[in-house]
């Protein structure tokens, strides 16, 4: 029930009941647009179930498959429609007729028709609570003409709103006949899509109340049916928290960083292939899980198995960890997920697991995710990374360079404004021997050491060295000495 009374009620989705802001209101009708095959129906699947579940009676029409391949369909997804009485108006199902009437619709609002009859009959006998009617655009081709069709449709939905039904329609375009005439029957209207960043939704019209604009990722998986991920907003998320200093429990980079890392601030990590950018970023994640804390780790470039071995070879604990329940460890497929999903999955890590330690592991295989890759890495990372600040959780990111050495530069993804602490590591040549430098280019919260230091990796784990006071031109990646 909203504030004005009216009632709401579940499309059996979370994300867009979100998106809804509660849910449909109660008997209105709502129209499901796509082209085949995007998930209209098993939108409607959710629709009917989430009924059932509240005792609700449900009615499906079904103008385009028989009964039993919708029963079977919707089996192999995981929904049991044994409770949704289905009745078949397919074509092989239905013989339009002429003559007669049938005059529940208000006289002379329609012709009489067998399919009228028979959907008549149907509502006043089930009296039901939700129909789903799908594809709707189909009794276009069971009635006399478009004239008629349209009189039909708007007679059926304004019959239903006053038996006080919830209707959601489906309608699909063909190359000839647009579905547009059938849109201002709906009090709102849901589009599905697929399109090169994956599975979208938008709600393009909802009367009567607020609702989430803009498009929002989906998917439909076996035995699970449709899933969606709102867009991120981080404005409507906020925890309060203080901006303490935590140690990453290496003595010389806590002094590099004036302390350590900042509480709810975001880490750059960048540096070319191979010089240590992942194992840096995991040791912050090991510091704060082993002091009370919660940390999680997303990797969109390497495996689970990859990781756990290439860590623990120079001994950070992340089996342990892991085991504990203090660091979770998530292998992300960068093109098998939308931003969306991932932006929810790292929700769920926050809100429903408490994890205030976020490494995110390769910002190159994150864009992979938004096809888009320059705009769209920064706005969709921004987005995120507001979120989890807001949240109090700290960032690590870690940003691979294209050139091993040459001009220095903090970031190939231009993402390093979004970081509150960027660490730079660096490959120098030394007398013909390669090296590591590790610096700190700027810190938002309080004082760094602006200096150079070694920095090395082996299977003690890691080690900074000393200020690298004897050379000079170090960001060139080719340093000389100082003379003497």
């Amino acid at each position: 029930m909203t504030a004005s009374g009216q009632v709401r009620l579940s499309s059996g989705l979370a994300g867009l009941d979100e998106i809804l802001g509660g849910g449909y209101i109660g008997a209105r009708a709502y129209s499901v647009r796509g082209d085949s095959g995007t998930g209209k129906t098993i939108l409607g699947y959710h629709f009917l179930t989430a009924g059932i579940e509240t005792g609700e009676t449900v009615l499906y029409f079904a103008f385009e498959e028989t009964a039993d391949n919708i029963t079977a369909n919707a089996e192999a997804l995981g929904f049991d429609l044994s409770e949704v009485e289905i009745v078949d108006m397919s074509p092989s199902a239905t013989e339009f007729m002429d003559g007669g009437s049938y005059t529940v619709f208000g006289p002379g609002e329609v012709e009489g028709s067998e399919i009228v009859s028979r959907i008549g009959d149907a509502i006043e006998r089930t009296e039901p609570d939700r129909v789903f009617m799908d594809p709707l655009t189909l009794l276009r081709h069971l009635t006399p003409d478009g004239y008629q069709f349209k009189r039909t449709a708007a007679s059926l939905m304004s019959y239903l709103k006053q038996r006080g039904a919830t209707t959601l329609f489906t309608t699909q375009s063909t190359a000839e006949q647009s579905d547009e005439d059938l849109q201002y029957l709906a009090d709102g209207s849901i589009t599905l899509r697929r399109t090169g960043r994956g599975r979208e939704l938008e709600v393009e019209k909802f009367r009567g109340s607020d609702f989430r604009g803009g498009s929002h990722g989906f998917r439909i998986d076996a035995g699970r049916g449709l899933s969606v991920f709102p867009s991120l907003v981080p404005d409507d998320h906020a925890e309060s928290f203080s901006y303490e200093t935590l140690s990453t429990d290496i003595a010389a980079l806590d002094d590099l960083l004036g302390g350590g890392i900042e509480r709810g601030s975001i880490i750059l990590v960048s540096g070319p292939s191979g010089v240590g950018k992942s194992t840096t970023g995991t040791a912050m994640a090991q510091s704060v899980a082993r002091g009370g804390g919660r940390a999680a780790a997303f990797l969109f470039e390497e495996s689970i198995h990859s990781f756990v071995h290439r860590s623990e070879a120079i001994g950070l604990d992340v089996s342990g960890l892991r085991d504990e329940g203090a660091l979770e460890i998530h292998e992300v497929e960068p093109l098998s997920i939308s931003a969306d999903e991932f932006a929810h999955r790292v929700r769920e890590s926050v809100k429903e697991r408490n994890v205030d330690f976020v490494l995110l592991d390769g910002t190159a295989g994150y864009r992979l995710a938004l096809q888009n890759p320059d705009n769209e890495l920064r706005e969709e990372l921004h987005a995120l990374c507001r979120y989890l600040r807001n949240m109090g959780v700290t960032v690590v990111l870690t940003d691979e360079l294209s050139s091993v050495t040459g001009t220095f530069q903090a970031s190939d993804s231009h993402v390093s404004y979004l970081a509150d602490t960027v660490v730079f590591l660096r490959y120098i040549e030394v007398d013909g021997e390669m090296q590591n430098a590790i610096g700190v280019l700027k810190k938002r919260f309080g004082p760094f050491e602006a200096t150079l230091r070694s920095f090395r990796i082996d299977a003690d784990g890691i080690h900074v060295g000393d200020t690298l006071s004897n050379l000079q031109g170090i960001l060139t990646g080719t340093p000389t000495r100082r003379p003497d």
